[in-house]
């Protein structure tokens, strides 16, 4: 059933590209753990042990937050059509912002996106399969497009002053370091 593998292998990363959705899992020693769906074309395999993914605004910062007390990892993702697979990305990460130079170098990998709020890039260390036998079949109807419209209308000024007013801090009350302190 389940397999571990110390990287990515290029079947799996060939799954990866296929896939919809993804599940980013973290915590710090104390407070609340974290779970986030993400979507969009915002994830990139860089080799068979790192990863990037575009972060954008949303309604709170905790993956941000949690990093930075704690900066284990967990990706899941889920195959919801075809054969079934649960593929966990086990590892280490960092937070980029919009000022550090490297953002800038792995923004280059996505579509632009004014709401692009963070990349974030792991070190895998671990990689793990399992059957996914219990997880349903599921149709992809389209994208969508809500978040990119919202922040597209809102602008460059807009977001920063919602990043102000609701992503410096966790809701543990951890710092998210959006804007240098």
């Amino acid at each position: 059933m389940g397999k571990k593998l110390d990287a990515i292998t290029p079947a799996l990363q060939e799954f990866i590209e296929n896939q919809k959705i993804f599940f980013v899992g973290t915590a710090a020693a104390e407070g609340n753990v974290n779970v986030s769906p993400k979507g969009t074309d915002s994830f990139r395999v860089i080799n068979q042990n790192k990863i990037v993914w575009l972060n954008l605004t949303g309604s709170g910062n905790e993956t941000a937050a949690h990093l930075l007390k704690n900066n284990r990892m967990t990706i899941m993702f889920c195959a919801f059509e075809g054969k079934p697979m649960i593929l966990r990305l086990y590892g280490e990460a960092k937070i980029y912002h919009k000022r550090d130079s490297i953002f800038n170098d792995f923004s280059q990998l996505f579509p632009e996106n004014v709401g692009a709020r963070q990349i974030i890039e792991m070190n895998v260390d671990l990689v793990q399969t399992s059957c996914g036998f219990a997880v349903p079949f599921m149709d992809f109807k389209e994208e969508r497009t809500t978040l990119n419209n919202w922040a597209e209308k809102q602008g460059a000024e807009k977001i920063e002053a919602y990043w102000r007013n609701k992503n410096t801090k966790s809701i543990d009350g951890f710092n998210t370091h959006i804007f240098k302190d």
